[in-house]
């Protein structure tokens, strides 16, 4: 695997063939390692060395710290306003971000009713997000990565999975795969993502795709899109914000990559509360976190942390992708 991707919707639109199928990857018999489950487990939860525990998360073992970085959010959000004729906002925001996870130092172990227990090992945490312009707050996420060991009931292969909670009402339990790349002397293909609207339950529209909306054109004078354009904020970059992401890797040197691919369509799905289900219902999630090992101009390795995600929002008949992207760097 080569690349970050954010399919928009799984459902009718299948994820980029470099990104495989969730789906087929969760089910892959010849996946189904001799990890099928564990020993019927006592009630008492013994926590293992610190090493076990980093063993145990598997891909998700260089994740425990902080990370900090830039990103970028582009959201079409519903505008209840009469003199807006095409009934939303595009709010364009430079973002500040500070990622900390930190490992649950004990097996979760999961009851089986059809195969034995499994122990899963994970990390907790929490997501914040300022306007990196003004400072001013706009998303905090608390929540969970989870190591799953292969399954027989369900048959499976090993998975990961993402359980994100956000105060606007939506809790989100996105399950996918994880996959490791060296990379020698290339960097990590990032290929594009969209942010054209589509009719609800239509296929995500093709790369190059050109939004019918005023709002999308930087070319045309619109009331109903963030003005000033925070700086940097290019017509690529609303067509792809991708875009963003490649641009940090430029001049990089880059060994190693693990991908984190999760989506709700697949297995999994998001619970809105009844506001938003009624104004802007929130059906999916997809997200690629990248996390990466660069080498310094020092000859130094540090780790990067480069993340695109899409949340759809459906309202006025269309699916919105609100498309997130960051590249944080693992600060302590």
């Amino acid at each position: 695997m080569t690349t970050i991707d954010t399919p928009a919707d799984p459902l009718s639109h299948p994820p980029h063939p470099s990104l495989g199928d969730p789906t087929a990857a969760l089910l892959q018999p010849a996946q189904i390692g001799p990890l099928q489950g564990v020993p019927r487990q006592s009630g008492y939860r013994a926590v293992p060395r610190q090493r076990t525990v980093s063993e145990e998360l598997g891909p998700l073992q260089d994740l425990p710290g902080i990370w900090e970085g830039p990103g970028f959010s582009l959201i079409a959000r519903p505008d209840f306003d009469a003199d807006n004729p095409d009934g939303f906002f595009l709010q364009l925001n430079l973002l500040r971000e500070t990622i900390e996870f930190t490992s649950i130092g004990s097996p979760v172990f999961n009851r089986g009713s059809l195969q034995s227990d499994i122990a899963m090992f994970g990390v907790t945490y929490l997501h914040r997000v300022t306007d990196a312009i003004t400072g001013e707050a706009l998303h905090i996420e608390p929540g969970l990565w989870l190591n799953i060991p292969p399954t027989t009931q369900p048959q499976s292969g090993p998975s990961v999975a993402r359980l994100a909670t956000v105060p606007h009402g939506n809790s989100a339990c996105a399950v996918g795969f994880a996959e490791e790349e060296d990379l020698q002397d290339r960097l990590p293909t990032i290929p594009p993502v969209n942010t054209v609207p589509f009719p609800v339950g239509a296929s995500t529209p093709p790369p190059g795709t050109i939004s019918p909306f005023p709002a999308y054109d930087l070319a045309q004078e619109s009331p109903f899109r963030t003005s000033p354009l925070p700086p940097n904020i290019t017509q690529a970059v609303i067509d792809d914000p991708n875009t963003l992401l490649r641009a940090a890797l430029r001049g990089l040197d880059i060994q190693h990559v693990t991908r984190l691919i999760t989506n709700t369509p697949a297995v999994g799905g998001v619970a809105n509360i009844p506001f938003i289900t009624a104004n802007a219902d929130n059906p999916t999630l997809n997200s690629v976190f990248g996390i990466q090992y660069v080498t310094g101009p020092s000859g130094r390795e540090y780790m990067q942390l480069q993340y695109a995600q899409t949340a759809l929002l459906n309202f006025r008949g269309l699916s919105w992708p609100h498309v997130t992207v960051g590249t944080l760097v693992k600060a302590f």
